[in-house]
């Protein structure tokens, strides 16, 4: 395995370079919740960890993919504070469920390093917005470093661990989508195999109000010795192409600005800032006072651009400061050269011609997988309830229910908000029927609380829970209802029916998507109970179905019964499906042999292909 090699190069994700630095860093004990663009951390950890007990080597380290990141950065933290250095991966929003823990971690402190990777999606890619969460470095009081390629992103890996441990501090690691999947190369050295023991030693642990106000100025005094440290970090160095003006900029674009500088030919000062925040303020007034005007290039909110005005306008400093609102600079989306390139060359007065793409590429929305169960499941629901109900929809695979022809996605906010959001349609939308849908893993992140308060308040309404036993979403990682963890030991498999029978719901139904009737069925009884009502809906994804099949099933159009009325394609909306002149037909590559289109063609035309 690639990630456990020595003493060679490697080319490796930005992601992959961020589990092998912490690997190298001696990392005891590491936790996450799957997140896009953030998985592919965790997965190289637990693959890390699983190839060496394969081959008869206990890891030096303990994972989990913990229930939700919440309680990855609680479980992390008594480890942190018991002397072991920790590893916390999420995406961007998932910093928004963890900052209750963390928020008040910061007056805490740790003992061993703690590194909290928050990966950032402009543009969102994958996700529900384009927070940017070096906010969050300055609203908690904690140190943050940005890498800006893979290189980068193991270095400053190792170095976090080393600053947290100094700081006493845990440190943010914030990368980009662009950074986490680019790869670079990555130079693999030696790292530790000892397994190490946490020992607790009591403190100032316990934040009633006395002691958090005893601890608030001991974080700030951190934070000074931190900007102490990122005004001689090797992270924050000036690049001299010539020329007296200058560009400060940081993460993934600082890649986009030597591009230009190299095809446009600019002659400028490039201050690159890896350890961002605490802002060195020596070092960005000492770069304003020898260039003529500087430029900020930064993606998403004016973070630095903010600090710098403020810096220099206490320094009495007065160099020009563009950022936000120059050129094609906005705080919106990812940048690319079609963005740097011309807004540069604005600003270094040079004529550069942009040249937009000739052709548009056709819009291609992505598509539940042929043979998946949730497509079944929105069929069924549509049969029954149509286009009267209220959906609110959760985070998953399943958010595609929002296209058409299911259209069956009218709300969504975050991680379990289909079911406290479906109590409160159902309580002030009195004549329509509300239909929430949770997948497995969101329900045991975020759904349960939700369920606890739908049931004590009598609330009224359907809750369906897609049971594809994974996260499949952000990779197929384990979850509290799989029997293997991360580790890839043997754990307590979690029974949704029995945990949601337990919490008092009334009326609750398991059923196979993939049996049409008695799907129908469930969802009709579940529509007419008259409370809340739980129909869980139990089949494995289509990807993990496919594995484990000995064998290729594939189906077949009768042509000779086919009437061509295109319910597969128009209602059912499989993408195995297409037109062929006047003939339907069944792509053979793509058919998952689900056979669920059989029960949907009403003239039973659709056969098992010998």
């Amino acid at each position: 395995m690639i990630l456990l090699e020595k003493n060679r190069k490697a080319v490796l994700l930005g992601n992959e370079a961020i589990a092998r630095g912490a690997l190298e860093a001696g990392m005891d004990f590491g936790t996450t919740y799957p997140g896009t663009p953030s998985s592919e951390i965790a997965d190289s950890i637990s693959a890390m960890a699983r190839y060496m007990k394969n081959n008869g080597i206990e890891p030096p380290f303990y994972f989990e993919y913990s229930t939700n990141e919440k309680v990855a950065i609680e479980m992390a933290a008594a480890a942190a504070i018991s002397g072991l250095r920790t590893l916390t991966c999420m995406k961007h929003v998932g910093v928004n469920v963890a900052s209750d823990a963390i928020m008040t971690y910061a007056y805490v402190g740790c003992n061993g390093g703690h590194v909290i990777v928050t990966a950032d999606d402009p543009s969102a890619h994958s996700s529900q917005n384009e927070q940017d969460n070096r906010r969050f470095a300055k609203f908690a009081n904690l140190p943050l470093l940005e890498p800006s390629n893979p290189a980068e992103a193991k270095e400053m890996t190792i170095e976090a661990f080393n600053i947290s441990e100094e700081l006493k501090l845990p440190v943010l690691l914030r990368t980009t989508t662009r950074v986490s999947h680019m790869r670079g190369v990555v130079e693999l050295n030696e790292y530790p195999m000892e397994k190490r023991k946490g020992d607790f030693k009591p403190g100032d642990y316990v934040t009633v109000p006395e002691v958090a106000r005893k601890l608030h100025p001991v974080l700030l005094e951190k934070m000074e010795r931190a900007m102490e440290m990122a005004e001689k970090s090797k992270f924050n160095f000036i690049e001299d192409f010539g020329g007296s003006y200058g560009i400060i900029t940081s993460g993934a674009s600082y890649n986009y600005v030597r591009e230009a500088i190299d095809d446009l030919g600019i002659k400028a000062k490039i201050l690159k800032l890896g350890f961002s925040y605490p802002v060195p303020e020596k070092l960005i007034m000492d770069f304003l006072n020898n260039v003529e005007k500087v430029i900020v290039v930064e993606e998403l909110e004016p973070f630095m651009e903010e600090e710098i005005r403020v810096m220099a306008q206490k320094n009495g400093i007065t160099t020009p400061i563009y950022g936000k609102g120059f050129g094609r600079f906005t705080p919106l989306y990812e940048y690319s050269p079609q963005v740097v390139y011309p807004t540069l060359a604005q600003f270094f007065e040079i004529e550069y011609e942009l040249k937009e793409d000739a052709v548009e590429a056709t819009p291609r929305p992505p598509v539940l997988c042929p043979g998946c169960p949730h497509r079944a499941t929105y069929y069924a629901v549509k049969k029954v309830a149509g286009d009267d109900a209220i959906y609110p929809t959760d985070i998953g695979c399943y958010t595609l229910g929002l296209l058409p022809p299911y259209k069956t996605a009218d709300f969504l906010l975050c991680m379990g908000s289909s079911v406290g959001s479906g109590g409160g349609f159902a309580l002030t939308n009195e004549k329509k029927k509300i239909i929430s849908f949770i997948g497995d893993s969101t329900f045991f992140h975020a759904g349960l609380p939700a369920l606890v308060n739908a049931v004590h308040h009598n609330h009224n309404f359907v809750i369906a829970i897609l049971d594809n036993s994974t996260t499949a979403m952000t990779g197929h990682q384990p979850h509290p209802g799989n029997s293997i963890d991360g580790m890839g030991n043997e754990a307590v498999k979690i029974d949704i029916e029995r945990v949601v029978r337990g919490i008092g719901v009334k009326h609750v139904e398991v059923v196979n998507p993939y049996n049409m009737k008695k799907t129908i069925e469930a969802f009709r009884r579940a529509i007419e109970f008259d409370g809340l009502a739980v129909v869980i809906l139990k089949a494995p994804c289509i990807l993990l179905d496919l594995r484990r099949r000995k064998r290729k099933i594939v189906f077949e159009v009768d042509q000779d019964k086919c009437t061509g009325c295109d319910v597969c394609i128009n209602e059912f909306a499989c993408p195995a499906f297409y037109r062929e002149g006047d003939k339907i037909k069944i792509n053979e590559s793509l058919c998952t042999g689900c056979g669920y289109c059989v029960q949907v063609c009403p003239e039973k035309a659709i056969r098992r292909k010998k």
